[in-house]
């Protein structure tokens, strides 16, 4: 079963030490892409700014200032209030932007009832799918031998026509 989270909030763009302007986000997190969030920036533009990276980051950025290179969080205090801050760099330009620290923290706390930390690799099926994909290659290789227990494919017994065989021909 695939689960979405989602979340609305308002962020802070920090413009100045003194200026700011709101901007509407939307959080997604898709158990689907478990070690990811998306975050959709609606700006004054017609096209909105989206950012993805790993859940693991702001799980500890909400704790402790964290990350390396585009993106970095830290927890901070504005006016009394915790927020959590986002610092984002892109060829395009760098933004800090501030998130009120509850409705992110309980955001960020739906999405570990969805898939818990530790738990993202079950959520990839990636043990599932590579089961199914060795089960198909031994049914197929089954499937082409013959009554003497050898492979019989393209070439007849022995498998394959050899590239010799082909040179040869060719």
């Amino acid at each position: 079963m695939q689960i979405t989270v989602e979340r609305e909030i308002t962020m802070r763009l920090v413009v100045s030490p003194e200026r700011g302007v709101d901007v509407p986000t939307r959080l997604r997190y898709r158990s689907e892409d478990p070690y990811a969030v998306h975050v959709t920036f609606h700006t004054n533009s017609p096209v909105p700014v989206d950012w993805t990276f790993a859940r693991e980051l702001l799980m500890e950025g909400v704790v402790r200032a964290t990350g390396r290179g585009d993106v970095r969080v830290r927890p901070a205090d504005v006016d009394g209030r915790p927020v959590i801050s986002l610092e984002l760099t892109s060829p395009d330009g760098d933004a800090l932007l501030q998130a009120p620290a509850e409705p992110l923290s309980a955001w960020l706390e739906h999405t570990l009832r969805a898939v818990p930390a530790g738990a993202e690799m079950e959520r990839l099926g990636l043990e599932e799918g590579l089961t199914a994909l060795l089960a198909e290659g031994d049914t197929g290789r089954n499937a082409e031998r013959n009554a003497d227990g050898n492979a019989e494919r393209n070439g007849g017994p022995g498998g394959d026509q050899g590239i010799e065989d082909s040179l040869a021909e060719g």
